[in-house]
This record gives structure tokens, C-alpha cells and sequence, in this order.
């Protein structure tokens, strides 16, 4: 008799999120952290870490898209770009889109990571032998903390804020973002979903230390089906342009770039968020 084999991650100690797999591909431990990659008759392959999904083949293009061409569309000269995360490439993939862009660092701190998506995802993380892109496998915190107004992007896609991803938490972290930015830079990063309890805490303390060093610190959304709730944020923090009225819709859309995802319309609504994350960002927001 055929068995069924299904992936489950908990989303909640009430909640189960089960993809049925074919074949478990992959696995290899170390100190950072387990790698796993699947392969599912419904999402394809995907990639999972410490039983976390990170990202599958069929809805990756929306939290890659999310991230890299919000920010463009803000400010499509923009040259330099540092991506914190992201060793699939797949976010790397989106900024190379751009013929402006003329230097990318890529730091995962999980080397695994890297490896594994080279031998089972060479179609997104080949675009990391792109003489633009520079890898660098370290500490985010170390790395960033003594750079100086380099960057006219900053990309921060961590697994989520727990283990290695803890010092992303931190007001030393993203200060050093904010000095490690050009004058007009912009960074965005994965927010959690604000759906379950602890995820939301995760949200709103994020996004306490975000308004409190940068002068423009806005939330967007996306709906991505394997992440929990299905329902994502995303934080825009910038020295000087606002997501919405800095928007240049006309030129990104002269550049004539294909999404599967992204529009210039859909990036205007995506900051109108439903009244009770309003609520749940407006409490950090006003406290000391």
C-alpha cells in the first residue's frame, strides 16, 4: 500500500501547516541550523530551516518581487545594494534586473544555505556568479558595523528573528543600517505576519526599533500562500523618500520589467494596511 508523506511546520502550538512531499531531497546540520529540501507535488521543491519553510519554487516570486522592487520603484537610480539573507539568490535575481544597479553584497550567515540552493535551485542562485554580486558568509551585525553611508539599499530578508537572526532585533543592528545607507537610502525588511500572538510581538518590536532611527519608517503587505496566516508584512524605512509620494511609477514602468507579482498600482495599495495592524503598529509607535 502507497504511503502519504506530508511536511509539517507549526505556525501556532494550535496550528498546522502540511504540504504533502514526494521526496525529501536534501539534509545537512550544523551549529546554524538544520537544511531540508523537499520536493511536492503542489509547491515543487522548497526549502526549509530548523522545520521553518523559507521558500518554494511556486510562490517565492512574491516576497522576492516585494523586496527588491518596492524600493526601486522609490528609487530606480539607485547603484549599491546589500542583501542580508537571501542565499537562494532569488532576491539578488530581482535587483539584477536593473542595468543601473552596479554592486550587490549578498551576507548569509548560513553557508549551508548557499550550497544546498546551488545544488537543488541553480536556475535563482546562479545569478550569484554575477560579477555585480559579491558573497559574503558572516554575522549581519558583524559585518555591517562599520560601514559608512555605502549602500543605497539595504535588504533584510532573515529566516525569522530567533538563532541567528536574533542580533536583527537588536537597536544596534539596524542603526548601523541607517549609518551604512547613502543620505537618500532606503531599507526594507521581511516584518512577520501580525496574524498569530508571537509573530505579531515579533512585528511590533521590529518595528518599535525602526521608527525610532529612521524619520520615514513605513509597513506594506503581500498575501503568500506557505507562510503563516498566508498573510505577510514587509518594512520600508528611509533617510528621506516616502513609499507612496516618492513613487516614480512612470519611470519604473519605462523600464519595462516583467513580475509575476509587482505593479506600480499594487505597491500604491500595499501600505493601506486592515485597522487592526494600523492598531497593533500604532501602539509601539506612541509608547517610550
Amino acid at each position: 500500500m502507497a504511503m502519504d508523506y506530508w511536511f509539517s511546520e507549526h505556525h501556532t502550538e494550535n496550528v498546522k501547516f502540511s504540504v504533502k512531499v514526494d521526496k525529501h531531497l536534501f539534509t545537512n546540520e550544523t551549529d546554524l541550523g538544520r537544511v531540508d529540501i523537499f520536493e511536492s507535488p503542489e509547491f515543487g521543491k522548497f526549502l526549509a530551516v530548523d522545520g521553518y519553510i523559507i521558500f518554494t519554487e511556486k510562490d517565492e516570486f512574491i516576497y522576492d518581487e516585494m523586496l527588491s522592487h518596492v524600493p526601486m520603484a522609490v528609487n530606480p537610480k539607485a547603484k549599491s545594494v546589500l542583501v542580508f539573507g537571501s542565499g537562494d539568490g532569488g532576491v539578488v535575481e530581482e535587483f539584477l534586473k536593473y542595468d543601473t544597479i552596479e554592486r550587490i553584497d549578498l551576507v548569509e550567515v548560513n553557508e549551508g544555505v548557499i550550497e544546498a540552493c546551488r545544488l537543488y535551485f541553480p536556475e535563482t542562485s546562479g545569478c550569484l556568479d554575477d560579477p555585480r554580486v559579491t558573497t559574503y558568509t558572516e554575522n549581519a551585525l558583524r559585518f555591517i558595523r562599520h560601514i559608512d553611508r555605502e549602500y543605497d539599499i539595504i535588504v533584510v530578508d532573515s529566516a525569522g528573528f530567533y538563532g541567528p537572526g536574533e542580533s536583527l532585533l537588536t537597536r544596534e543592528f539596524y542603526g548601523s543600517c541607517f549609518k551604512a545607507l547613502s543620505d537618500d537610502g532606503i531599507m526594507v525588511n521581511q516584518h512577520q505576519s501580525p496574524f498569530y500572538d508571537d509573530d505579531r510581538l515579533e512585528t511590533q518590536r521590529a518595528h518599535k526599533r525602526i521608527v525610532d532611527i529612521f524619520p520615514i519608517s513605513k509597513i506594506y503587505q503581500a498575501h503568500i500562500p506557505t507562510y503563516p496566516s498566508g498573510y505577510w508584512l514587509f518594512g520600508f524605512a528611509s533617510k528621506k523618500y516616502h513609499p507612496t509620494d516618492d513613487l516614480k511609477a512612470e519611470e519604473w514602468n519605462r523600464l519595462g520589467i516583467r513580475t509575476d507579482y509587482y505593479t506600480t498600482r499594487l505597491h500604491r495599495g500595499c501600505f493601506a494596511l486592515p485597522a487592526y495592524v494600523e492598531r497593533m503598529l500604532k501602539e509601539v509607535e506612541d509608547s517610550e
